[in-house]
């Protein structure tokens, strides 16, 4: 016979708080963090959660008080300190919807630093929901029991990122017309990763990113990938050779 799973699970549920957490501070929560908690799993007064701010790490919280529209929680202890994240930036051309989604969710599971859109001549998608996309990252993290998100910046355009590179961090673009394999490209450092839209980089701003000093074009193997599998694999490939899963 089947065995009927025990409920709630053992494991804490998990929430990020948009404002700094410390031991003793008492939390009203509401909206639609308040329906999960009590309408989708279920918690009740005397329950524990775990919270995470991005800032001081994650806590333990207790429910102390359950109604129909709130929540209230008191913080009794911390679990561990914000984790130590790579230093990576992912610079990447917009896609259409559901895509972009897809990459912000995946940033933030790999680890990156940062998350910075790109705007590049041939980038067909030129308004982002920026906050749709942290949603994404929050609930990454909340179910991949991360304690930190990635910064994400409004778009620039691709000039506008060369213009002001800094000197300390290496540029890593992937480059349709081909380059170094990417294993060879990376070294231990400040680092980002630039990947283009589905059309490529124009003659003229692969001149321009060649033209930046910490530049080097690299190839992501014989097949082609599509921008957001191309954003994924090379993000991989860097944890895996200068990043926190050596």
């Amino acid at each position: 016979m089947a065995q009927t799973p025990a409920w709630p699970p053992a494991s804490l549920t998990r929430l990020f708080i948009d404002q700094p957490l410390a031991d003793g501070v008492t939390l009203m929560i509401e909206g639609g963090q308040a329906h999960y908690l009590s309408g989708v799993m279920r918690l009740k007064a005397g329950d524990h959660v775990a919270l995470f701010d991005d800032i001081s790490g994650e806590w333990r919280a207790g429910i102390e008080h359950v109604a129909k529209r709130h929540v209230q929680l008191r913080i009794d202890g911390k679990l561990r300190e914000r984790e130590e994240v790579p230093d990576l930036w992912l610079l990447a051309a917009p896609i259409k919807k559901g895509r972009i989604d897809w990459v912000a969710e995946k940033a933030c599971e790999l680890g990156v630093a940062r998350l910075r859109p790109v705007i590049t001549h041939r980038t067909i998608v030129d308004k982002l929901n920026l906050g749709r996309l942290r949603a994404h990252m929050i609930e990454a993290a909340e179910q991949c029991e991360r304690t930190a998100l990635p910064i994400l910046d409004e778009p620039v355009k691709l000039a506008g990122l060369l213009k002001d590179w800094p000197a300390d961090r290496a540029l890593i673009f992937a480059d349709e017309e081909g380059g170094m394999p990417m294993a060879q490209a990376i070294r231990p450092g400040p680092a980002a990763i630039l990947i283009g839209p589905e059309g490529g980089f124009t003659g003229e701003e692969r001149a321009g990113i060649r033209a930046i000093p910490q530049a080097v074009g690299v190839s992501l193997g014989p097949r082609i990938l599509r921008a957001d599998t191309a954003m994924a694999a090379a993000v991989a490939l860097w944890m895996g050779l200068a990043g926190d899963w050596r």
